[in-house]
């Protein structure tokens, strides 16, 4: 294995990631599975991005249309309301901040950098939107998060079925990541996609061999908080799901996510301080 990747060049802003960091999620949809609609009024929406910033994210992670399972497309000037006043709003207050947009469209990437945004996180591995591999080689010094997916949202839980999770998830990333690096994109990080088109048997048996991604030596993302793979195995609520999301997040970093991308900023910040004093001992 190579020397990893352990940096993002985030639009001219170079975001180190020896320690794991954590991005903040911001949720500006009606109907998302954990906090949809509590973010959609500007004060409110700026509220959460200082509280999320004071306990320590490392980026913020704005969303304008819902990817739970089930949920279907809005339109791309719907999805553009939503999220290029809340940037603005955003840069203005907090001018410092990381801001990356949850998106898989060209047209919501390009006003987004062109507002301010230093990451692309796009939950289709550019699947959706033909054009989006080119649009974000085109900013040279966007790094795009590249999420593994089987099927769409609405579609996407309806009975997955893969010969081997885990090698169809790296011969994916494999594809994807040579379109990419053909096209010019420098920064890629990985995304197991937890949720997205996988059984909560996917999910675990993903979870506890993520270290296998490791061999493409590009920073891991893990997206698990609160998701159904908790609380439907549980038999609770998302709002019931923050401890057990702790208890994932550290294996997540066992088995060498750099990224977790979380509701819940303070708690992840510190399962991540008491996993690098493990490492430390």
């Amino acid at each position: 294995m190579l020397t990893p990747q352990t940096t993002l060049n985030c639009n001219g802003t170079l975001l180190d990631v020896i320690s794991p960091i954590v991005m903040g999620i911001l949720n500006l949809t009606p109907d998302s599975f954990f906090d949809g609609g509590q973010y959609q009024e500007e004060k409110k929406m700026l509220e959460q991005v200082e509280k999320m910033l004071l306990q320590g994210a490392d980026i913020i992670d704005i969303g304008g249309m819902s990817s739970r399972p089930g949920a279907a497309f809005v339109s791309a000037d719907e999805e553009i309301k939503r999220v290029i006043p809340a940037i603005q709003s955003i840069k203005k207050h907090f001018p410092e901040a990381i801001l990356s947009v949850d998106t898989w469209r060209s047209s919501v990437a390009k006003a987004s950098v062109e507002h301010g945004i230093g990451i692309i996180n796009d939950i289709s591995g550019g699947q959706f939107d033909k054009t989006l591999f080119e649009t974000v080689a085109s900013f040279k010094n966007i790094p795009f998060i590249l999420m593994h997916i089987q099927g769409t949202p609405d579609s996407m839980q309806t009975a997955p079925h893969y010969d081997n999770v885990l090698e169809d998830i790296l011969k994916y990333f494999i594809e994807k990541t040579g379109q990419l690096r053909e096209l010019g994109v420098k920064d890629i990080v990985l995304d197991p996609g937890f949720g997205f088109g996988k059984s909560i048997a996917h999910n675990y048996e993903i979870l506890k061999n993520m270290h296998v991604f490791q061999i493409m030596d590009l920073i891991i993302l893990a997206g698990i908080s609160r998701k159904s793979m908790i609380y439907k195995y549980l038999s609770i609520e998302p709002n019931e799901a923050l401890s057990a999301t702790s208890a994932l997040h550290l294996v997540a970093l066992q088995q060498g996510a750099r990224i977790l991308r979380a509701h819940d900023v303070k708690e992840a910040k510190e399962v991540i301080a008491l996993h690098q004093l493990l490492q430390q001992s």
